[in-house]
């Protein structure tokens, strides 16, 4: 393997339990990480199924799964490489209807996702002169990354912008439900609350996914980190760059 130093070699070859990696930028850590998921695949005889490696961009993660077909000469398409947010959607794919939405869900995007803001203000009766819809779109974002669905964002209410955020926070997730749709922040969401609430489904992907590899750690949200932490706690084999 061409490694530039004994640091990358011992990342590379680390085998059981947790890791932290720290690399700058420049240093190397994509050629860590594809070698390390090589190393796990030829050497270790790890099948490509049973490898979760988590980036944030998209463009990162064909990089990884294109420099990883060529270390080890064999398709990858069975290699979970993607963003969290595709990873999930993935997952929800297949385990959707648990929360009451159907296999084909459709995700929202941020302009969907105000307009539709703009309509429970409506209904609720609330000025969106007063009360700036990206401004609740922004409050709703950062409680489902902090991992909290509406029920428990109410509990966390302190002032009168939360609570009024709160109500506007339980209708929005119900007309997402009514039509079938889940936002950005929803994927990461809905599928940590399948791993909650349906604890068979849980231990299906830790059983699957041996080792777990993420890039960018230090980006992570709290809503990120119990994706990642839920799925390594069985096998704690997390590799964190």
């Amino acid at each position: 393997m061409s490694l530039r130093n004994p640091e990358q070699q011992t990342a590379v070859l680390h085998e059981e339990g947790p890791i932290l990696i720290l690399a700058g930028a420049g240093s190397g850590k994509t050629r860590v990480i594809t070698h390390r998921i090589a190393h796990l695949i030829q050497k270790k005889k790890v099948h490509p199924q049973n490898i979760l490696a988590v980036t944030f961009t998209n463009k990162a993660a064909n990089e990884i799964k294109h420099r990883v077909g060529s270390l080890i000469q064999q398709n990858v398409d069975r290699l979970w490489i993607g963003t969290f947010h595709s990873i999930c959607t993935r997952i929800l794919r297949t385990h959707a209807p648990s929360l009451g939405y159907s296999t084909d869900f459709t995700i929202f995007d941020d302009q969907d996702s105000l307009s539709l803001i703009k309509k429970c203000l409506k209904t609720l009766n609330l000025d969106d002169s007063k009360l700036e819809p990206k401004a609740v779109l922004g409050q709703i974002n950062r409680a489902k990354n902090k991992g909290f669905v509406s029920s428990e964002f109410s509990n966390r209410t302190s002032n009168y912008f939360e609570k009024t955020v709160s109500s506007i926070y339980e209708l929005y997730q119900s007309e997402l439900a009514k039509n079938n749709s889940m936002d950005f922040g929803d994927l990461l969401l809905q599928t940590v609350e399948i791993f909650r609430t349906r604890p068979e489904v849980l231990t299906e992907y830790q059983d699957q996914f041996r080792y777990v590899l993420i890039d960018e750690y230090q980006d992570t949200n709290r809503i990120q980190y119990l994706f990642a932490h839920s799925i390594a706690k069985a096998h704690k084999n997390i590799c964190a760059v």
